[in-house]
């Protein structure tokens, strides 16, 4: 039977795909990767973090129904977890698709499902399990223990064959007030230790080179466990020989002082994203963020210290609710001050049932389109001088086979501060190779740097050097 899986939203929700797809293969199935090839099964992984991927899950779920007349359509992720109506735990559960697609038109053939199954998010990890045992396919199937399925083959869906991400965590602890997420996802849940590491250990086995660790509250891992995130990348580092290690979104709180000396292992990648969301201390409270605009700029100042060419990158929400003139004055300039590598800029959308979609004196949307646009054009002006001063130097590129292309050239990999390259060379570079490259230019349009291979052999991961202006 043919399945055919597919998730938009955060790298947690790619981390889960992964996760099904190897689930799926280990009981026989085979993936469909082509989005227009037959499939029996589409699964989907949904977003509701704005209103705009709520508005994409549902434009996804309607062309699976349009391109695969016929099939069941199992839903997972926040959309459903959020709108998909109460379920009981530990099923997948048949709804009316029109629940989640208010204002689709019935289908025009009648072989077209008119439902699916729901399985909410407390439930994704016995996803396959419980949509097998739904459809009644579970019996004469095998059941994998979860060491038979990491054996399988490396990553369909991450950004990359070389790359895979690893969830070590689940939910949220805290409450800020524009956030669906939490009551989505739930409370804080921390995977085991041992198994994370074990999981490591067998993609690194079977060719993977580089892992991301990810996590809806990464920095809170492992506080329902007597341990933390500090601990866990000590363990990976000393415990695994994976080439490269490199992690998701940290809220600026969490990280403790001990944080910064885990870059010594230049395995760990010189990348953080650190969601500031405001510049305006104002902002910040009604956002009930738990880090002042001067912690968050001391921050910065450490990690640059400790971290040779460390990237930066944000999140910011643009026209929260009472957002006046000088509160977007003090956002931009520090935005400008802090030279961040990438901006993810959102602007505001109120989600039901959060704190904030209630709040008084909302910004108008023209105001908040313009602010968008100028923030977003600083990001891009921020963005090319980071590659620009990247120019010359020579770094350890992990070479990559992605999906896709990059304003139509093809990227070959990532700087080890996740800045992508597309590497000049007459002579063939195998998949996942670490290669030693000279960065010899930028094509400014693309947002990409160039760069040829040194001649130098390819090095081992415990050799690698800081890159050198």
């Amino acid at each position: 039977m043919r399945v055919r899986l597919q998730t938009l939203g955060c790298r947690l929700n790619e981390a889960e795909l992964e996760s099904w797809a190897r689930d799926f293969q280990a009981r026989g199935f085979t993936i469909v990767e082509d989005e227009t090839a037959p499939a029996e099964l589409i699964v989907v992984n949904t977003c509701a973090v704005t209103g705009e991927a709520v508005r994409k899950s549902r434009q996804i779920l309607r062309r699976a129904q349009r391109r695969h007349p016929g099939a069941r359509l199992i839903v997972s992720g926040c959309l459903v977890s959020l709108d998909g109506g109460a379920t009981s735990a530990g099923t997948a559960q048949a709804f009316p698709l029109s629940s989640l697609l208010p204002t689709s038109t019935p289908p025009a053939s009648s072989t077209v499902a008119s439902d699916g199954l729901i399985v909410v998010n407390r439930d994704k990890d016995r996803l396959v399990e419980l949509v097998l045992a739904a459809l009644g396919l579970d019996s004469g199937l095998p059941h994998p223990s979860a060491t038979n399925a990491m054996d399988l083959a490396a990553p369909l869906f991450a950004r990359g064959r070389q790359r895979a991400f690893v969830k070590i965590q689940d939910g949220c602890r805290y409450q800020c007030t524009f956030c669906v997420t939490t009551q989505a996802r739930g409370p804080e849940r921390s995977r085991p230790l041992p198994e994370i590491v074990r999981e490591v250990e067998r993609f690194q086995d079977s060719g993977i080179r580089e892992v991301v660790l990810t996590g809806v509250h990464l920095g809170g891992y492992g506080a329902d466990l007597g341990t933390d995130l500090t601990h866990l990348i000590e363990r990976l580092l000393n415990e695994t020989a994976i080439p490269r290690l490199r992690l998701g979104s940290l809220e600026p709180w969490d990280l403790p002082e001990r944080f910064w000396s885990l870059f010594a292992d230049r395995r760990l990648m010189p990348h953080l994203h650190l969601p500031l969301q405001s510049g305006s201390d104002r902002v910040l409270r009604r956002m009930a963020r738990r880090c002042k605009r001067d912690e968050y700029i001391r921050l910065v100042e450490g990690a640059r210290a400790a971290i040779p060419d460390l990237n930066l990158t944000t999140d910011i929400i643009v026209g929260f609710p009472g957002e006046d003139d000088d509160d977007w004055r003090q956002t931009f300039e520090l935005a400008e001050s802090l030279r961040f590598g990438h901006i993810h800029v959102f602007g505001y959308s109120p989600r039901p049932g959060t704190p904030a979609a209630g709040f008084a004196n909302p910004v108008d949307a023209r105001t908040r389109r313009r602010r968008v646009g100028e923030l977003e054009s600083l990001a891009h002006r921020s963005r090319l001088q980071i590659l620009r001063d990247q120019i010359g130097k020579t770094v350890m590129l992990l070479h990559e086979r992605l999906p896709d292309a990059f304003e139509g050239r093809p990227r070959s990999g990532y700087t080890p501060n996740y800045l992508p390259v597309h590497v000049h060379s007459a002579a063939p570079i195998g998949e996942g190779s670490l290669i030693q490259v000279r960065i010899t230019g930028l094509d400014a349009a693309a947002g990409l740097l160039i760069a040829e291979p040194t001649g130098v052999e390819p090095m081992a991961p415990e050799c690698i050097e800081p890159a050198q202006a």
